[in-house]
């Protein structure tokens, strides 16, 4: 997979037997991806209780995850894909629209991956304030 924010490689294979919740984000520190991000920080826990790990991507460096961790106290790791190996094995790169610009970036996407590691959902437009509301939902 990708490294985490202290630099230790991990793979999805190191969650086998957990449900994992793959988000795909933008950036850190700016509006959207902070109030994505602590929803599922304030979720965590009932996250957790229900067998799900939670783990973001951007292609931020270890250092700005480590600062964005810190500054909201994300309970969660977050991968440094810099090389965008992850988000194009995702297919979460491409293009966007933004104000009337069009530029590459990563789409805002979440993946809920099964204990053996196959995709069971995805959810491609995702809400930020809802973000957590939106996988226990496929669930209920």
């Amino acid at each position: 997979m990708s490294k985490d924010q202290n630099g230790k490689k991990i793979k999805l294979s190191d969650f086998k037997g957990k449900k994992v919740v793959l988000y795909f984000y933008p950036k850190d520190l700016t509006p959207g991806c902070t109030v994505e991000s602590c929803n599922f920080r304030d979720n965590y826990s009932m996250l957790k209780e229900k067998g799900f790990e939670v783990i973001g991507v951007s292609a931020d460096g270890e250092k700005k995850h480590l600062k964005f961790i810190d500054k909201y106290e994300l309970p969660f790791t977050l991968l440094a894909d810099t090389e965008k190996e992850v988000i194009n094995a995702y297919g979460v790169w491409g293009l966007k629209k933004f104000m009337g610009r069009e530029y590459d970036g990563i789409h805002r996407e979440s993946f809920v991956i099964d204990e053996n590691g196959a995709i069971e959902h995805v959810i491609h437009k995702v809400k930020t304030k809802l973000a957590t509301e939106q996988i226990l939902e496929l669930y209920s």
